[in-house]
């Protein structure tokens, strides 16, 4: 039994490995790589797919096609969680409101307001 885990955990990493190589110019990949992470818990390493999302797509947004439109606003939308859940409450709003400038629904304007507004909860108790 314990050789059958030993292989099995040798898989996952050699999986894991390859889907990192297979990923490395593909933004969409670090999305999903990002959205793993972030479902598993490990915040910091989404916070690196995602931003890798950014890095990789030209920062001239006028070159963007639709769905690379959508892959950045989604990745700016899961930074902005992400960055809440570590309590990183300036960095989530600036994402956020970059989601919202990409690809604006009723979703990102609320994540938008919701960190506005424990901004200013914060300010109201650290003046207090």
């Amino acid at each position: 039994m314990n050789l059958y885990k030993q292989y099995l955990k040798q898989g996952i990493i050699a999986l894991a490995l390859i889907s990192i190589y297979a990923c490395e110019k593909d933004p969409e990949q670090h999305l999903e790589l990002g959205n793993w992470y972030l479902q598993k818990g490990l915040i910091d390493d989404a916070i690196t797919e995602y931003r890798e999302v950014s890095r990789l797509l030209p920062p001239d947004h006028s070159k963007l096609d639709r769905e690379q439109f959508k892959i950045l606003g989604t990745a700016h939308f899961k930074l902005a969680l992400s960055y809440t859940k570590k309590g990183w409450w300036e960095y989530a709003l600036r994402e956020a409101e970059n989601s919202f400038d990409l690809s604006p629904s009723p979703d990102t304007h609320e994540l938008v307001e919701l960190i506005k507004e424990k901004i200013q909860l914060q300010s109201k108790k650290s003046s207090s």
